[in-house]
């Protein structure tokens, strides 16, 4: 597959997880008594192939040694991690303002986290976000 594949492949999982983020709990309908949510494993599931084409085109940048899209995943990365630090800690400070503002920030955040907010295993995603910020900045210190 080309980049611009990957690129709109990782475009697609963005929105299809930042949609699903925004449902207020998946609807569940567990199998007998193992209380399994079939929608919520399939967003953890999606969540976690949202990483995979950055990863993809991590690995093509570090074989062709294309610094420009190494600097790119490094730079998305450390602004996701970034931002969502930022976006919880005023998502727990609006707990003391309006209930507007604390909707509002969520949605921020969902936004901003997609990948966490959409999988709720919130380790996992900032793992993996960071996981792709460990791996380019290696390869960029081997240029």
């Amino acid at each position: 597959m080309s980049k611009k594949m990957w690129f709109l492949l990782w475009g697609g999982l963005f929105v299809l997880c930042a949609a699903l983020g925004f449902l207020p709990e998946p609807v569940c309908a567990p199998i007998e008594d193992g209380g399994v949510c079939w929608l919520r494993v399939v967003m953890t599931i999606l969540s976690v192939v949202f990483f995979l084409p950055p990863a993809v085109l991590l690995h093509k940048a570090g074989k062709e040694k294309n610094v420009p899209m190494q600097q790119l995943i490094r730079n998305l990365s450390a602004l996701s991690l970034g931002l969502t630090l930022v976006m919880l800690i005023l998502n727990f400070w609006s707990a003391l303002g309006p209930e507007i503002l604390g909707s509002v920030l969520h949605y921020v955040l969902v936004v901003v986290s997609t990948p966490m907010i959409c999988s709720g295993q919130w380790a996992l995603s900032l793992f993996l976000w960071a996981c792709l910020l460990m791996v380019s900045l290696r390869q960029l210190r081997r240029k």
